[in-house]
């Protein structure tokens, strides 16, 4: 029988501390002591034990040695760690004793565990709180619009209403109650928003054939007459700046001796506008009685009344290229209230034709193409339309405005048009193509006067905010803001010949005129009692008529 036979290997049981660093070194530290004491009555026993036999003593040293190893496993795993530091030599197995006082040193933090737990679950029991509080509708259709509202799957595979609602209301205990109203309104706000930016939106559609024709043959009338005005502008910069200066001292001279020339009563009612025919000679007024009349200038005697509107008419025009010796040929037109626009020969007190395209909105102003083909119309239906007199049909209809229309203006070359709105806005619109090349943004109020510069870049508005506003088409942004009234701007115009000034007319009773650099005040025309309702500047730079409230029309010009 062999000594292994009498040996009893115990297998000590794997142990994990729980607690904190300190205790489990202090377990070491009583168990270590508790060791070497051990291991000292051992040495005794042994020193005795010699005296009987070498052999009996040998097996109980032995045995005692043995019952304190682990595991085969953890020598294993003893070896495997230290067979790094004796590389090429013999690992020594550890001794009983040596294993004996090797403790785990693993320990798990229970305490921290505990309270994550505890805090889990504690917002768990009150989100299930806040969810049993929440009121939610039993209608599944509304749940499902609710879920959608949140951006939430209106439904999971499997799923039945009461888990939908069970759904709905966790959502709502995790997002807010107002979760919903929030998302209501910032979809509101984003509608309002997209709205917004459709109004400002231009869009086009396809026109007629009729349009296409005309647009060809303004690209035609128009491209020869912007080359004939470069090449103007360019001599222009030639001329010697003293030339200049003594020119523009010679004007401001002429200008600041205006005075009225002649002051007429034009009707029973206000007099509403006002036009120079293209060779100044002639004068046509509207009235709010319905009533136009033609004046001879310089001595304002009437010499054609033209009757057939049935309300107060609102602008008038003169086309170009008729002399006053033709007849049945179409040399004015005027809009009315009604929406009536009249087409009007010399020596003929009716109308040669009718347009009722309007019709019940309000036309406020007329106005001729310089070629004398086109008229454009500023109707109160947020729209302008383009009559083409040869074809004799409406070519475009072009709408663009938030609100009514009130004033338009060509430019001298005839390609392109500026209309001014009660939106407080102005839009450049390009005959030949159609589009919105400029949007005139920056006035407070309505705008009631555009016109152009015979430089073709510069345009003025005239406002009820009491401002004139200069705009470059080049920059395409405002160069220059004059505070020109005290009331609003009913009117401005630009001198025909080379743009050396600009009038404005108010209702504040005045009507004044600016350099055109440097907008500065030149001069202050005072005579009438009431309201300035429009003005007009003859193509030769004589006159400056004025219409107003107080029934009259007045001629102003040089002091001579």
């Amino acid at each position: 029988m062999s000594d292994d036979d009498d040996i009893q290997y115990v297998k000590r049981q794997r142990t994990l501390h729980y607690g904190s660093l300190e205790e489990a070194e202090r377990k070491r530290q009583a168990a270590a002591s508790s060791t070497a004491a051990a291991a000292t009555s051992t040495g005794a026993q042994q020193t005795t034990t010699q005296t009987t036999g070498a052999g009996s003593a040998t097996s109980t040293t032995t045995g005692g040695q043995l019952e304190d190893i682990d595991s085969d496993e953890d020598y294993e795993e003893s070896a495997k760690k230290s067979a790094g530091a004796t590389k090429g030599g013999q690992q020594t197995p550890p001794t009983a004793a040596v294993l004996a006082h090797r403790i785990d040193d693993d320990y798990f933090d229970l305490e921290a565990e505990m309270e994550r737990d505890t805090v889990a679950l504690l917002e768990e029991f009150e989100r299930k709180k806040r969810a049993r509080q929440i009121n939610v509708s039993t209608d599944d259709s509304e749940i499902k619009n609710n879920l959608r509202q949140l951006n939430e799957p209106i439904c999971y595979f499997g799923e039945g209403p009461a888990e939908r609602r069970r759904r709905l209301k966790e959502l709502l205990a995790s997002l807010g109650e107002n979760a919903i109203k929030q998302k209501q309104g910032d979809g509101e706000e984003d509608r309002k928003l997209q709205q917004r930016e459709q109004e400002q939106t231009t869009w086009y559609h396809e026109g007629p054939d009729t349009l296409r024709v005309a647009r060809l043959w303004m690209a035609d009338y128009s491209l020869p007459r912007a080359r004939d005005r470069l090449e103007r502008a360019k001599e222009a910069l030639e001329v010697p700046s003293a030339t200049r200066a003594g020119r523009m001292v010679e004007m401001q001279k002429k200008l600041q001796s205006l005075a009225p020339l002649c002051s007429q009563v034009g009707d029973t009612r206000p007099v509403s506008s006002a036009a120079f025919n293209e060779d100044s000679t002639l004068l046509l007024t509207s009235s709010w009685s319905g009533l136009c009349k033609l004046w001879s200038v310089p001595d304002c005697g009437l010499k054609q009344t033209l009757r057939g509107h049935a309300s107060y008419v609102g602008g008038v025009a003169l086309r170009p290229g008729v002399k006053a010796d033709e007849e049945n040929v179409v040399a004015m037109a005027s809009g009315g209230h009604d929406g009536a626009v009249k087409l009007w020969g010399f020596n003929n007190e009716e109308s040669i034709a009718d347009i009722t395209g309007h019709m019940p909105h309000r036309v406020s102003k007329v106005s001729f193409h310089p070629s004398g083909r086109f008229l454009a119309t500023a109707c109160y239906d947020s729209s302008w339309r383009l009559w083409d007199l040869e074809q004799k049909t409406e070519v475009l209809h072009q709408e663009g405005h938030a609100k009514p229309v009130h004033c338009l203006s060509y430019q001298s070359d005839g390609s392109v048009l500026v209309t001014g709105g009660l939106d407080a806005f102005g839009r450049v619109w390009d005959l030949r193509t159609g589009r919105c090349i400029m949007f005139l943004e920056g006035h407070l109020g309505a705008i009631f006067g555009v016109d152009f510069s015979p430089n073709g870049f510069h345009i003025a508005t005239g406002s009820q905010d009491n401002t004139c506003k200069i705009w470059d088409l080049r920059r395409r942004q405002p160069v220059y803001t004059i505070p020109a009234h005290t009331n609003l701007i009913s009117d401005v115009k630009y001198q025909q010949d080379c743009g050396s000034f600009l009038v404005t007319c108010s209702y504040d009773s005045t009507t004044k005129i600016w350099s055109n650099k440097t907008w500065q005040p030149l001069k202050t025309l005072q005579g009438h009692d009431n309201k300035v309702i429009s003005v007009d500047i003859s193509p030769n730079s004589q006159y400056i008529a004025t219409t107003s409230f107080d029934r009259t029309f007045k001629l102003w010009a040089p002091d001579s």
